[in-house]
């Protein structure tokens, strides 16, 4: 921070980018978490570990449920 400046010029009140981190980390907590309880129903021990310790915005999670594990939509809050 310079001069009371944020990152990009904003200043130092909650910016463009400060909404797109929380938006960025939600989207990604929430598929994190769907994506970890399904393996772990399912008993996939190798997939919550990759899961948990593999951070990629929600991209390998989409994957898993939909691809790997065939969760069907209505199936994915049950």
């Amino acid at each position: 921070m310079i001069n009371g400046f944020g990152v990009f010029g904003t200043s130092t009140g909650i910016g463009t980018f400060s909404l797109l981190m929380v938006a960025l980390i939600a989207w990604s907590f929430v598929w994190k978490g769907l994506a970890l309880w399904h393996s772990a129903k399912r008993k996939e021990p190798w997939w919550f570990v990759a899961i948990l310790l593999i951070n990629t915005m929600g991209i390998l999670e989409i994957v898993y449920l939909f691809a790997v594990a065939k969760v069907k939509q209505k199936e994915l809050f049950k």
